[in-house]
Parts: structure tokens; C-alpha cells; sequence
């Protein structure tokens, strides 16, 4: 989470915040980061009522990056851990027990027991009583994380991860910040954070596992006008 005088940043997982917060930090002279992965309902009282900023991601594209970024650590994080049997279960397997965890009981009673039970302001950084949340949703990992971070009364600004590098300085500028050109070429130019090598995300899936992505992160999709392939 960023804080400024005019607004605050949200990170919203693997949706391309580990390059804006560098952007904020270095850009922005009175930004502060005061935590990782925060969700809204964490903004402090003092900048509670500025609006707030985050981006959004395809969530097919989504589930490839996370999977990918996980299963090439030696040590995952305990969501990967449980949601893979402990990396013997592939990606469709994988982000098939992810897609259901709204859904089910055991798996997600073994994920929120094995959650830290406070804010530890690094990793996934979510606490098992947040994941508590998404029992009996029939929602998507990804759109529960989104809902997570960005529900909450006053104005939210969300990006396309996508089309960040020509959408960012738009929302900046409705905000009231003021862009200069230093700020606008690095986020032309500068090269993306945290890229996972995947190759096209498309490739990843079968036809049951892509809609069934279709079905449980609809909120997100139709939100945002996402579409398979985009």
C-alpha cells in the first residue's frame, strides 16, 4: 500500500503493483509505502477518504502467472503448497483446487489454519481469518483477492494490467497528481517487475478448466470486459 496526500496505491496480487509501487516511490515525492499487499479495509484512518488506485489482470492470465512464479521457487507458499499436494498435482490440477476452494471445506480449513493469523506486511501477506471470507462464495481465488482488496465506500480507480502503461497516467492525473515527463517516460519504457516465464497463457488451458475460470471469476471478467485470448 502507497499513501500520498491525493491518493492512495492498492497491490493487488500479480497485477503488475510491484512496478507501480518502484513508479510511486521514486516519482512521487510525499509517497509512503506503510504495507504489503494491504487490502482497503486496512487504510489508515488519516488517508481513509482520498480515493484509491489499484489494477486489475485477465484472471485466465492470472492463474498461469501464479502458478508459474510458485512452482519455480524452492520454497512455494503454503497456498501453492496445499493447492498442489505439495507440488504433485500440475497446473490444471492446481488451479482447479484453487477455482473450488470457494466451494469446498477441507482444503480451505487446512489453507486458513496454515495462514499466519495477523498482517506480516510480506508475501501473500493474508491472514487466515481474510481467507474466511471466501467460504461458501462459489467465486474465484482471483476475484476474492480483487473483492478483498478493492470493496470499500469512496472512489476506486482500477486499471487494466494490460494497458497500464497507457491508462496509469490517466488515473494519476484524475487523482490530481501531476505527471511530469520523467514520470511519463518511465512509465513508457521502464521494463515490467516480477515477469513470469510461461510463455501465451492460452496454452495452459483445457476447455473444462477455462470455463470453469469463466463461471467462478465472472464478477472480474464482466466487470472489466475480459475475455479469453485477450
Amino acid at each position: 500500500m502507497i499513501v500520498t496526500d491525493r491518493f492512495v496505491f492498492l497491490h493487488l496480487h500479480k497485477s503488475g503493483g510491484t512496478f507501480v509501487n518502484e513508479c510511486l516511490l521514486r516519482f512521487v515525492p510525499d509517497a509512503r509505502q506503510i504495507g504489503y499487499h494491504l487490502p482497503r479495509s486496512r487504510i489508515p484512518p488519516m488517508w481513509a477518504a482520498l480515493p484509491a488506485l489499484g489494477l486489475v489482470r485477465n484472471p485466465w492470465s492470472y492463474y498461469v502467472s501464479w502458478y508459474a512464479f510458485q512452482a519455480r521457487r524452492q520454497q512455494p507458499n503454503v497456498l501453492f503448497r496445499i493447492l498442489s499436494d505439495d507440488r504433485r498435482l500440475g497446473f490444471a490440477a492446481t488451479v482447479r483446487n484453487m477455482l473450488e476452494l470457494g466451494g469446498s471445506g477441507e482444503r480451505l480449513d487446512a489453507l486458513i489454519a496454515a495462514l499466519p493469523p495477523r498482517y506480516t506486511n510480506r508475501g501473500l501477506n493474508l491472514p487466515g481469518f481474510a481467507l474466511e471470507a471466501l467460504r461458501g462464495s462459489n467465486i474465484g481465488f482471483y476475484s476474492f483477492l480483487y473483492r478483498y482488496m478493492y470493496d470499500g465506500p469512496g472512489m476506486m480507480h482500477i486499471g487494466r494490467m494490460e494497458h497500464m502503461r497507457s491508462e496509469l497516467v490517466p488515473m494519476l492525473v484524475s487523482v490530481g497528481h501531476s505527471v511530469g515527463a520523467a514520470l511519463r517516460a518511465y512509465i513508457a519504457e521502464e521494463p515490467a517487475r516480477n515477469v513470469s516465464e510461461h510463455g501465451s497463457y492460452v496454452e495452459h488451458y483445457d476447455q473444462a478448466l477455462r470455463e470453469l475460470v469463466a463461471r467462478r471469476d465472472a464478477p472480474v471478467i464482466e466487470r472489466h470486459g475480459y475475455r479469453f485470448g485477450d
